[in-house]
């Protein structure tokens, strides 16, 4: 009994930490979507875009995997918090990197539903993500 209730001793911090990323999360939907000049759910929801999916999905994990690296680094709450907003700036740049750098016709060919450009999208968020946690480390 006294390894359950050891166990379950982190649980108030987990739950800190969970119910902020996830709002987090949630932040970042709502601005990726501002950011990117094409509407993402109606594109996935309306038009069942794939290209829409990856970039989107992609975007989505990325700053995913930027917030546990976050989360398995901070020395607290708020440390958490600051990076996880490091992460979010991270991952919208990298977006407009690809928009007005790499691929300025990326917007359109995504409304078209060009996969390769919406997979392209999507590796990008994943590896700016991977790239977010990794440099996390402290």
């Amino acid at each position: 009994m006294d390894a359950i209730t050891q166990s379950l001793a982190g649980l108030a911090a987990f739950a800190l930490y969970f119910g902020l990323s996830l709002v987090a999360l949630l932040l970042f939907k709502f601005l990726y979507a501002l950011v990117t000049p094409h509407d993402e759910w109606q594109l996935i929801k309306d038009q069942k875009s794939t290209a829409a999916s990856w970039a989107f999905g992609g975007a989505i994990l990325g700053f995913s995997i930027a917030l546990a690296g976050a989360a398995s680094n901070s020395v607290g709450l708020i440390d958490f918090a600051i990076w996880a907003l490091v992460a979010l700036v991270a991952q919208l740049l990298a977006f407009a990197i690809v928009r007005f750098g790499f691929m300025p016709k990326i917007v359109e060919r995504i409304e078209q539903d060009e996969v390769p450009a919406g997979i392209m999208v999507g590796f990008v968020s994943v590896s700016i993500g991977l790239l977010n946690a990794a440099c996390m480390s402290y």
